[in-house]
């Protein structure tokens, strides 16, 4: 679900258009009739740890890329 505001009501409502925002909701923002600008939630990153899988991934990765003669495969 979105919500639609002009710039004024964004600037005297932006604390609650902000928190609804963060909870999920798009917030889209009008100047003259026309959507502008559009505030949704910050969606932070996975941490991921390099080498996770070492020793796990075994056998030919590659299989079947490239043609016969290739020298990848």
């Amino acid at each position: 679900m979105s919500i639609r505001a002009n710039v004024h009501e964004a600037k005297t409502h932006f604390s609650e258009l902000l928190e609804r925002a963060h909870q999920g909701e798009e917030v889209i923002i009008a100047k003259a009739g026309k959507p502008y600008a559009r505030l949704v939630p910050v969606v932070e990153p996975v941490h991921r740890q390099p080498g996770t899988f070492r020793g796990q991934i075994a056998g030919d990765v590659l299989g079947g890329v490239g043609s016969d003669d290739s020298p990848w495969g």
